[in-house]
């Protein structure tokens, strides 16, 4: 399942990555920082982001996620530290839907 998982964050960094300039070009690792001071990402890059994510996790797994919520948002440390981080999240939210 997390592999996954991390296909469909590794294509929304895809989509992500078309609309940036080649020197701010998002990894894709899983130590790649979504947020906070060391991310290459904006807060309207964030959004951007959860949304495309959104969107690669329905389409490749059939479950639609909300993963920009006030869970999400108040754990501490943040879901959104790192892909990584993001691809745990996303399969804990998984398994609470099955």
């Amino acid at each position: 399942m997390k592999d996954k998982v991390t296909e469909a964050l590794y294509a929304a960094i895809d989509d992500i990555n078309r609309e940036r300039p080649s020197d701010r070009q998002l990894a894709k690792a899983p130590e790649t920082a979504l947020y906070g001071s060391s991310s290459d990402l904006d807060s309207l890059g964030l959004v951007n982001f959860v949304v495309a994510a959104e969107a690669r996790i329905e389409a490749g797994l059939g479950k639609s996620l909300v993963l920009a919520d006030d869970r999400a948002l108040a754990q501490e440390p943040s879901p959104f530290r790192s892909v990584g981080a993001l691809a745990d999240y996303v399969e804990v939210l998984l398994r609470e839907q099955d």
